[in-house]
């Protein structure tokens, strides 16, 4: 692990263009799931109980109401729209036991009445619950590989079988985390600063770099200043650095833009001190954010990300770290299905 948040480095801005970023993102098919915006809320209440003198905010994702939400629902706009190009018959996908992304591919096959077949490490739970309940009702196929690493070989291992059937699979990699996923969160930008003034800073729960990748491509694509603070869930601030720069390289290809040079003065920045024991392993920050946010807002975090994201932000607040005046966002990306594993 790294001692903290990567350095922030400073670019000049470039000028504000929402219809020339709406224009490149609507010649990308994609299919809409789920109405948008999500709602955008203050959060007076728990800024009182921190102590936060920034202006606090969340932005709901976990709102969304396809599936039980979460920021998988809109990589998956882009992404299922290109299976379905492709004459999908089969979502090939791959998580953990109680993986967000796979209960809400399996929620997508359904939808477009396809078959889901998940590749999750892990045990086969005794009774199904949570994220493994919904997966068994929305009828995915569930293969089960003893680790994480096992995960990619066993897609690619189903989905030559399925060829060889005739049959047509889409492999998806974990999290929706590529370029053409990444995409629905280019587009939920443009949505946020059409519901409030550019925030100087935004914090969110970050893994495969899907959703931080799309977030900075955004600021960076509109010329804005805003601060995207990822809170590593697992992998060390260095590992998901490099995963959201080739994921911002994959965003200029598909955009025709090139992200790789910041130019819109948005930095990727990862900090990974909050991740505890590992991968869904809670600690006493990210249990105390649980019990702060349900207490004081109404507020359900999971466990595995946006509890260990909403403990950063706490941390930053008591730290001092944002200035009295600034406006800060906790980007809510879901996952709180996870409560009842």
């Amino acid at each position: 692990m790294t001692a903290g948040p990567a350095r922030v480095r400073e670019y000049t801005m470039r000028p504000v263009n929402l219809a020339a970023v709406r224009a490149a993102l609507a010649r990308v098919p994609a299919i809409g799931f789920a109405p948008q915006p999500t709602p955008l809320e203050a959060l007076p209440r728990l800024a009182a109980m921190i102590g936060a003198r920034p202006r606090l905010f969340v932005k709901r994702d976990d709102a969304i109401p396809f599936a039980f939400g979460g920021n998988k629902v809109r990589k998956l706009a882009f992404v299922a729209a290109r299976a379905q190009a492709d004459g999908a018959d089969n979502l090939i996908t791959a998580g953990g036991v109680q993986s967000n992304h796979a209960r809400v591919t399996a929620a997508v096959a359904a939808k477009l009445g396809c078959r889901a077949v998940l590749v999750v490490n892990g045990e086969p739970p005794e009774k199904a619950s949570a994220n493994a309940l919904l997966d068994k009702l929305l009828g995915a196929e569930v293969v089960y590989v003893e680790t994480r690493n096992d995960r990619a070989p066993k897609m690619r291992e189903i989905a030559d079988r399925l060829r060889a059937e005739g049959r047509r699979p889409f492999e998806i990699p974990i999290g929706a985390s590529t370029a053409l996923g990444a995409l629905g969160y280019v587009q939920a930008m443009i949505e946020l600063v059409e519901q409030i003034p550019a925030p100087d800073v935004i914090v969110h729960s970050t893994s495969s770099g899907g959703t931080q990748a799309g977030l900075v491509a955004g600021c960076r694509l509109l010329g804005l200043q805003t601060r995207v603070i990822g809170i590593s869930a697992d992998d060390s601030a260095t590992s998901i650095e490099t995963q959201v720069r080739s994921i911002l390289a994959g965003i200029g290809q598909q955009l025709g833009v090139d992200l790789t040079v910041p130019s819109g003065g948005t930095a990727i920045e990862v900090d990974d001190r909050f991740v505890g024991e590992g991968y869904g392993q809670t600690t006493a920050s990210s249990r105390e954010a649980i019990d702060l946010a349900a207490v004081a807002e109404a507020l359900f975090l999971d466990p595995t990300y946006t509890a260990k994201a909403m403990a950063g932000l706490i941390a930053y607040v008591r730290e001092q770290r944002f200035k009295d005046a600034q406006t800060v966002v906790f980007w809510h990306t879901g996952g709180q299905v996870a409560l009842f594993a």
